[in-house]
Parts: C-alpha cells; sequence; structure tokens
C-alpha cells in the first residue's frame, strides 16, 4: 500500500473509531467491523441488548457463575451484530453483496436472515456496552469468555467502556465524550473433562483504543485485522479462503511474536546506530563497553515506558516540541541536552528520590557529591516548568535508577560511569546527541520507535493475551543485544555465554513439570501419585481455572479439602526456585505467574498466606537478632501486616513475598541480571494503583532491592574449599552469617538512600570480619578473600568467578 493509500485508509479507520465510540454501540460496530471488511446479512432479530435477558436465552453449561453475574452487573448492553459463514468467507471478493447488513436487528437481502446457531464454521460478532470507564485484562478475559462459552462458533467481542465511568459514551450527559473500544476473541481447544465442549484458552486483546485519538500501533493492528489483508495472508501461506483459513488468518494476525520481531530489528538498527553516535566515559577504575552504556540506557527508557502506560510519567517529557521548549537553545542535529537535563533527571533525581527530597543542587561541596540531586539549571529554560512536569512521578527505588557514579566522583579512588554532574569537564566523555531520540534523517529516535508501538505494563500468559509489546520483549531484546555486547558472531557469542532465549511454551512446560513435582513431594501437601500430581497440574493450568469463569476459590474448592488446600500454600512458602543461567528472567517469572495464580485460588482473601509471611518474620528475626532487637522484629511484622491491609484482594502480597522467600537466579552477564532484575520490578509496578495523595507517593509503594535475590556470577565455578568443609564452623563464622543474612534482608526492603549506604557499608564490614574468622577456622585464605570481595550491590564490580547458594542465597 502507497503512503497515500494508507493515510486515506487510517483516515476512514479513525472515523469509524470514533464513531463506534460515542452514540448506538451496535451501529457504531457495525460500521467499524465494515471498515474492516466484515459485513453479513446473518442477524439475530429481537434482541433487547438486556445482558441478562440474553444470557438466558442462551444458557451455558454451568449458569449463576460469580463471573456471569459480574457480567450482567458491568453490561449496559449486548448485541449479537451478524454472523460470517464458512460460506460466505469463500465467497468473499467474488460476491461482495452476500457480505451487506441492514443494521443489527434486521435480516439482509443476499445471504440475509437469522444466526445459523449449527453453523459451527462460522464468526459472530458482538457488541458489548460496559459501564465502567476502564478494566483491568483479566475482566475484559472474563466476559469474553463469558459470551463465548455460550456459543460453539469462534465469537469475535467488541466492547465499549464509558468515557469517564459516569455515563454512557456520547451521552451528552456527565460522561459525554468518546469511550474506549476493546477488540477480544478467545482460542479454543478440546475440552479435556468434556469432548463435547471446547475448553475456552487463551484471549486475545486488542485493548482500550482511544476513539477521539487512537496510538499508530492500535490502527495498525486493525488494518492488519481488515478481511483484505486477512485474505491476502492466507493466499501467501496457502490457506484456503475458508472458515480455516480465516480462523489461521485471525491466530497469525493476534499473535504478539511478529510485533515482537519487527520491533527487534528496528531496534536494532538504533542500537547499532547509536553505538556510531553516542560518547561514553573510559574512567580507567570502571570501564563499562559502549554496548552496556546503550542497553542500560534501553532497559531504563523501557521501564519510564511502562510507567507512562499506567499515568506515572508525564507524557508531554517525550514529545519533541514540548520537551524542546524546556530547554536552552534545543537543537535537535547539534545538541545533546535532552539525556542529560531531562533524561537524567528523570532518572536518578526524580524516579530515585523520595518526592520531599527532591531539589536542585547548590552546586557546592556540599552537594556535587550527591547523585539524588536535581542538575543542570543552566540548560533549562524554566526549571519551574520542569519540576511541575516530574511532579506526578512516585518515587520507585530498586536500584535500576541509581546512578552509578561512585561517592567519590571523580576524586581521589572515585570513577565516573553515568557522569551525572554539573561540572561540565568531568562529564566531558558522556554524549547522547538529541537526535538519537527524536530522530534524523529519515531514522527514528528512540522515543519515535517506542511512540510506533503500544506496550503494556502487564506480561501476557496463557490465560491472555494483549496484542501489544509486553516485559517479555527485554528477553527478546537482551537475546539480539547479545552479540553487540560480544565482538564475535552472534552464534559464537551466545555459545561462550549460554546464553539462549527460551520460548515461551518451553519456558511454561519447564515450570508446569518443575512446580507438579516439587509441591506434590513437599510436605505430603497432595498425595504423590498420578492422580496427585495431575491435581497440581491443573492448579496451575491456565485454562482450567478458567474453563467454566467461575470462581477461582470454589474451583480450588473442587479440587483439594481445607486441609490440602493449607499444605500447598505452605508448600509454596518453603519453595525455593534458583534458576542458575537466569538470562532476561523467563524461567522464574514463568515460577511468579504460576505460584501467584496458586494462590489466588488457593487462598482468594490471602489468609493464608499473611499468616504464614508473619510466622516466617518471626523465625526470621528470633534466628538473626536473637532477644535483642525488638524493634526490627516489630518494624517488619508491621509492613507485613499493612501491604495485607492495603494489598488484600490483590496480587501484590503474593508476588512480594515470593520474590523475597522464593526465587532465586543467577547469570555470568550483569547485563541480562539487570534485565531479569526489570522483569521483576515491573511485575509489582502493574499491581498498585496510583491515586492524588502526594504524601503517599501517589498510591504506589516502592520497590524493593532486588540486588540479593539476582546476582551476576559464574555458576560453573563454585568456591574453593576442604572438602565436606561448609562456611559455618564456629560460632562466630555462624553468627557473622546470619548478621550478613538480616543486614541484607533489611537492604531488600530499604527505601531510605541513607539507610541502603548503611546497609552497603555494614556489609562490607561484615564481610572483611567473616573473611578473617573463616581464615581462623582453616578456610583456604584466597577463598576468603573471594567473600570478602563479592559485593551483590555493586553494579559495575561484573560478575563473581565463583557461585555459593548457601552464602550468597542462603539456599
Amino acid at each position: 500500500m502507497t503512503i497515500s493509500a494508507l493515510a486515506v485508509a487510517d483516515t476512514a479507520m479513525a472515523a469509524a473509531l470514533a464513531r463506534a465510540g460515542v452514540g448506538d454501540f451496535a451501529a457504531g460496530a457495525v460500521a467499524l467491523l465494515g471498515e474492516l471488511g466484515y459485513r453479513s446479512g446473518r442477524v439475530l432479530p429481537g434482541q433487547s441488548g438486556d445482558a441478562g435477558e440474553l444470557l438466558r436465552r442462551l444458557p451455558a453449561a454451568v449458569e449463576g457463575t460469580l463471573s456471569e453475574r459480574d457480567f450482567i452487573a458491568e453490561a449496559e448492553s449486548v448485541r449479537i451484530l451478524f454472523q460470517v459463514t464458512d460460506a460466505e468467507i469463500g465467497a468473499a471478493g467474488e460476491q461482495q453483496a452476500v457480505f451487506r447488513s441492514d443494521g443489527p436487528d434486521g435480516g439482509g437481502p443476499d445471504g440475509g436472515g437469522g444466526i445459523d446457531a449449527g453453523s459451527a464454521r462460522s464468526f459472530l460478532f458482538t457488541a458489548v456496552e460496559l459501564r465502567g470507564g476502564a478494566y483491568p485484562r483479566s475482566r475484559y478475559a472474563a466476559f469474553t469468555r463469558e459470551i463465548n462459552k455460550r456459543f460453539q462458533h469462534p465469537t469475535v467481542v467488541l466492547f465499549r467502556t464509558r468515557a469517564d465511568g459516569t455515563g454512557p459514551a456520547g451521552s451528552g450527559g456527565a460522561g459525554a465524550g468518546a469511550g474506549r473500544v476493546t477488540l477480544a476473541f478467545v482460542h479454543r481447544r478440546p475440552n479435556r473433562n468434556d469432548p463435547t465442549r471446547d475448553a475456552l484458552g487463551n484471549v486475545s486483546l486488542v485493548r482500550e483504543i482511544d476513539g477521539g485519538n487512537p496510538h499508530r500501533a492500535h490502527l495498525d493492528i486493525l488494518s492488519d485485522l481488515a478481511l483484505p489483508a486477512r485474505l491476502e495472508w492466507m493466499d501467501g501461506h496457502g490457506e484456503p479462503r475458508n472458515f480455516d483459513g480465516l480462523l489461521a488468518a485471525w491466530l497469525a494476525a493476534l499473535d504478539t511474536e511478529e510485533l515482537n520481531r519487527r520491533f527487534y530489528r528496528e531496534l536494532f538498527a538504533w542500537f547499532e546506530r547509536a553505538l556510531d553516535t553516542a560518547r561514553f566515559p573510559t574512567d580507567e577504575a570502571v570501564i563499562l563497553e559502549p554496548e552496556e552504556h546503550i542497553i542500560r540506557l534501553i532497559t531504563r527508557l523501557l521501564f519510564v515506558w511502562f510507567l507512562k502506560e499506567k499515568g506515572l510519567v508525564a507524557g508531554d517529557l517525550f514529545i519533541e516540541h514540548q520537551a524542546g521548549g524546556l530547554l536552552k537553545d534545543y537543537d535537535r542535529d547539534g545538541g545533546d541536552s535532552y539525556y542529560r537535563a531531562i533524561l537524567q533527571n528523570l532518572f536518578f533525581a526524580t524516579l530515585n528520590t523520595e518526592i520531599k527530597q527532591r531539589r536542585f543542587s547548590t552546586q557546592t561541596r556540599n552537594d556535587h557529591r550527591e547523585t539524588s540531586l536535581y542538575r543542570y539549571r543552566d540548560e533549562i529554560a524554566d526549571p519551574e516548568r520542569l519540576l511541575t512536569q516530574f511532579a506526578r512521578t512516585p518515587f520507585v527505588n530498586g536500584g535500576l535508577f541509581d546512578c552509578l557514579d561512585s561517592f567519590e566522583g571523580s576524586g581521589r579512588g572515585g570513577y565516573r560511569v553515568d557522569c551525572f554532574t554539573d561540572n561540565a569537564r568531568q562529564r566531558a566523555g558522556y554524549s547522547i546527541p538529541n537526535r538519537l531520540f527524536f530522530g534524523d534523517d529519515g531514522s527514528p529516535g528512540l522515543i519515535d520507535l517506542f511512540e510506533r508501538y503500544k506496550f503494556t505494563v502487564e506480561e501476557n500468559t496463557p490465560a491472555e493475551q494483549e496484542v501489544a509489546l509486553d516485559p517479555e520483549l527485554l528477553g527478546k531484546v537482551f537475546e539480539n543485544l547479545l552479540a553487540a555486547v560480544n565482538p564475535e558472531t552472534s552464534l559464537t557469542a551466545r555459545k561462550e555465554t549460554g546464553s539462549y532465549y527460551t520460548p515461551r511454551p518451553v519456558v511454561d512446560y519447564m515450570v508446569d513439570e518443575a512446580l507438579a513435582g516439587a509441591l506434590s513431594e513437599r510436605g505430603g501437601a497432595v498425595d504423590a501419585d498420578t492422580a496427585g500430581i495431575e491435581r497440581i497440574r491443573r492448579l496451575l493450568d491456565y485454562g482450567d481455572a478458567f474453563a467454566d469463569a467461575d470462581t477461582l476459590s470454589a474451583d480450588a474448592d473442587a479440587l483439594f479439602d481445607a486441609g490440602e488446600r493449607e499444605r500447598i500454600v505452605r508448600a509454596i512458602a518453603e519453595l525455593k526456585a534458583l534458576d542458575p543461567s537466569v538470562g532476561s528472567g523467563a524461567f522464574p517469572m514463568g515460577i511468579l505467574h504460576k505460584l501467584t495464580l496458586a494462590l489466588r485460588r488457593l487462598d482468594p482473601d490471602n489468609a493464608l498466606w499473611e499468616g504464614i509471611q508473619r510466622e516466617q518474620a518471626g523465625a526470621r528475626a528470633a534466628a538473626a537478632f536473637g532477644t535483642d532487637d525488638q524493634a526490627d522484629r516489630d518494624d517488619e511484622l508491621y509492613k507485613i501486616s499493612e501491604i495485607f491491609e492495603r494489598y488484600r484482594d490483590s496480587d501484590y502480597g503474593r508476588k512480594l513475598y515470593l520474590i523475597q522467600n522464593c526465587i532465586y537466579g543467577v547469570d555470568i552477564q550483569p547485563i541480562a541480571v539487570q534485565i531479569a532484575k526489570l522483569r521483576f520490578f515491573i511485575a509489582l509496578a502493574i499491581e498498585q494503583e496510583p491515586n492524588d495523595d502526594k504524601t503517599d507517593n501517589y498510591g504506589i509503594r516502592p520497590l524493593p532491592n532486588l540486588e540479593t535475590r539476582f546476582v551476576a556470577a559464574d555458576t560453573l565455578l563454585p568456591l574453593e574449599r576442604p572438602a565436606q568443609m561448609p562456611l559455618g564452623q564456629t560460632d562466630a563464622v555462624i553468627g557473622l552469617e546470619r548478621e550478613i543474612a538480616a543486614n541484607r534482608e533489611r537492604h531488600f526492603h530499604a527505601v531510605k538512600r541513607q539507610d541502603k549506604l548503611d546497609c552497603r557499608r555494614r556489609d562490607d564490614e561484615l564481610r572483611g570480619e567473616l573473611a578473617q574468622e573463616l581464615q581462623g577456622a582453616g578456610f583456604p585464605a584466597a577463598s576468603a578473600g573471594q567473600i570478602a570481595a563479592w559485593d551483590p550491590f555493586d553494579q559495575n564490580g561484573g560478575a563473581a568467578d565463583w557461585f555459593d547458594a548457601g552464602y550468597m542465597f542462603g539456599v
């Protein structure tokens, strides 16, 4: 398609979306589908639009479920629009007359008439207007299944939410304005329990398209779903022009893999251009390769982009004419102030600084080493206006936005990596030109590239996926950029580091098998026979959980009795999952998703999980502090109570304590560890909803520090020690190990910069004391030295040339 033809198509699509966003949704949805090429006179006459009435007319195999009641409560109206049959698909392009409709209620000529309920080889199209303004992905998926489980036909559902959740979209009242449109399609597979029915599997969503201002990526996705594009795909892939061919074409269009591949190719082209254009410091104390600098920039900006999707970062910071207006003498072609004055201030002095501590550096001796203060005032046209743009961004913590310059800066024993300083001489070696962010000579900048794609903060799962770029893409970015970090060829680089991206279906299988075995064996949770393991597999199966769209707790009740449920929850709490070659975190992230699903089904109100966390915290405190440090013990117990009170109905508490107590990862490549941590940061961030309370950090709980959960080390090289000699040999060694572990747990939860620095300094002291005690107990001096030298908090230190799970993780 030529550029002019594409522009015309985009204009027509945008107009159809605008119409679908206001007024009668059924008519607007028919018009939108017509723009996509889907029309038919096969309609269901006499529809009232009442959700309860429709569901009574079309009962499901299991009625009265909570999801059904939730759907009826939330659905303002439900209309079956029309049916496209196998014969009509085959006639597409030859007998366009059959693709006509007189509207959602009337029959039509040339192939019109009622819905053929016996024609399984057909597509139904439905329109659902919802009462709310926005919904999480899981509820869209549940509503989609609620419609689909009543038909043997694949049923495409178009949802429209209200403009602001207070009145029907376009009603002219309080809710006047355009609603957002979501398109949903559910994948089907044979039902293992009932061969006469389909099991409703993964739901694909094109989610919350803004009819008034559609995202470029949404227009591209809808154009790809249009019937002419799908017919062209069928012809190109040898698929027949019938129901089977169209079904395959839809599944291909909704597959995120091609979307991801396109993004990787464009990102890699930008990466190579950045290598040729940007300049980085060559401090003798710490030298990072340019490739590492660029990958770190990409990961930081990607995380910011995910935060922007949640409304936590001002979008104007990434619009060139808006951002350029904040800077003095902004020059896209010859300047480099955007990275310094906007991005570095966003990274280090906003996201990494508590709200009440944010301020500009005074550029005096007292402030020049403090890397959490705003800088570059002289390059900013209106500093107060820039601070206003930063004002709605919460403090996130976690270490991703730690400035990597040492406290000593460029002084004796110090170094600069990020060069976040007002001293122009000390940052002279670091320059990322503006054109790398906003493009030049027809080549897109990094922000241009991000703007062309739709991002979602939720990782896609086997139960539901949004047709957008999710955090798993970071793993594939890592795979593509791996060769660039190593100057050799891609194949050689992967061989040397053992780094291969594992496809999601393989990861899912590995996770399911590992957990089914572990949970069926631990603590007599269930009988460790075939039937017991199969019940555990069903517990971990998204498809089984949503088979009848019933309540999750009722489903778990059917699988396990009360005693078994408690034993499984306790077994999960005691589980330790360690990935010795973590890569970008696919396997531990799969573990997190499946254990979260299991806990949600077994313990929907988090009562068991909270009680066990309190038990474990008490045991840790008793082991680490004896009876002296009651304040530390009370503080941890208070935090547990606070978290579960605040996130009672959320996955936040489940995920946080799984990450704290159960999941560990190691990789020889520090960048891989960084990306793995980033995925876990996002997994926690998505469970929180922002609010307007500045004193409450806008409702966002700062992230934990994961340096002691994901480490860079060589797992093939153990710590050298005498045969059968563990670390703990004397009371003094055991005591130091406990104190180190307790100090690292404090750091895991630490939020204030000074608290983190205190923990790190104390860790350094304790490691030195431990090395001396170990040597006194007969431990090899070289190995004791390795223990003393390993600093888990040093992001510039590279990978340890040894690994010991007992010392590094306590497992």
